[in-house]
């Protein structure tokens, strides 16, 4: 199964439509309290093998970090635990700042 990748405004559309997806913060609490997508959920990447029990692999996923790379980790990592409905955000979070939403901070 693959990884659907998601543009900064293809998620905008999709959360403005309320569809129902969980967004995965693997990034550092730091860098999530400095900027993040509102509703996302943090989950440090290192956390997440020792936390995947709080996840339910009936929702959709897509997985937010910096600039894409350890939310694609992430996303394979879902997949290969059993997970179906995985999506990765292309580009992170600074593409959500530049495309979607200025308000967040880039760094």
């Amino acid at each position: 199964m693959a990884i659907k990748q998601f543009t900064a405004l293809a998620l905008k559309q999709r959360i403005e439509a309320a569809d129902t997806l969980v967004l995965l913060d693997v990034r550092e609490p730091f860098e999530f309290n400095y900027a993040h997508i509102p509703g996302s959920r943090l989950m440090p990447l290192q956390q997440l093998p020792s936390r995947l029990i709080e996840l339910d692999a009936e929702q959709e996923f897509v997985v937010i970090c910096h600039h894409g790379i350890r939310s694609m980790q992430a996303a394979h990592f879902l997949l290969r635990s059993g997970f179906q409905r995985v999506g990765n955000l292309q580009s992170g979070i600074d593409a959500w700042s530049l495309a979607c939403d200025s308000t967040v901070r880039r760094y």
